[in-house]
């Protein structure tokens, strides 16, 4: 193994002779440099110094998700839904169900007295996927007729590094989880797929279509990269 000491942090080096560019990847808080076999280590090392500021905002971000406290599903705890707090309740009932009430979640469950963690968790689940159902669905009808696009298909599922996909035929998906951040930020990510149906690229005219009918979507865009692993249930 080799690896390089960069500023504040160490960046292991990992030679392939099919890669032909080089790139950086933070992955569990460690930082990899993935590089050509014969690339030289004045050409590695002048790439890490010209990345540092990029590698330790990445590390740092990748160190709050880490100290993210994983849910115990009890009464008390709060859930976010449209970037608002949600206090989750747990009451007996005849059979199992979530309500919304302001800013509460009720959960019906047989036997409140039970470890009923995961079913809890699964409900929450199943809820904020219906949600996302509509609301995602709703939003992608309204701002379709404003930017004068009509999308193909739209498909809510779960995705791993994604929020959002438009294909070249204007078919849309939404990350499912998108519903528990703000309203604001929610509405940045339809956007942002429905002018994919009229740019699919990240040009600057694609981004100058964008802010068209999302002003502030740099801070959207901000938002996600810095809370996006926090939209977890």
């Amino acid at each position: 193994m080799t690896v390089i000491q960069g500023n504040g942090f160490v960046a292991e080096i990992i030679r392939s002779p099919k890669r032909k560019t080089s790139a950086i990847k933070i992955q569990k808080g460690q930082v990899f440099v993935m590089v050509p076999e014969r690339l030289s280590m004045a050409v590695i090392e002048y790439l890490v110094t010209q990345k540092t500021r990029w590698i330790k905002e990445k590390l740092a971000l990748h160190q709050e998700i880490f100290a993210i406290k994983p849910k115990e599903f009890v009464s008390g705890e709060a859930f976010s839904y449209l970037g608002k707090q949600h206090r989750l309740t747990i009451e007996t009932g005849l059979y199992p169900t979530i309500t919304q009430h302001s800013d509460e979640l009720v959960v019906s469950v047989r036997d409140k007295a039970a470890d009923n963690s995961k079913a809890i968790r699964q409900m929450l689940i199943k809820w904020y996927k219906q949600q996302a159902e509509f609301g995602l669905r709703q939003k992608t009808e309204s701002y379709s007729r404003i930017i004068g696009v009509k999308p193909s298909s739209v498909i809510i599922k779960a995705f791993k590094s994604r929020w959002g996909s438009c294909n070249a035929s204007g078919g849309i998906q939404y990350n499912w989880k998108i519903i528990i951040a703000p309203d604001s930020v929610i509405n940045y990510v339809v956007i942002h797929e429905l002018c994919h149906i009229l740019h699919h690229n990240h040009s600057p005219l694609f981004w100058k279509t964008v802010e068209r009918y999302c002003h502030n979507y740099r801070d959207c865009s901000v938002w996600l990269k810095i809370n996006g692993a926090r939209l977890e249930i």
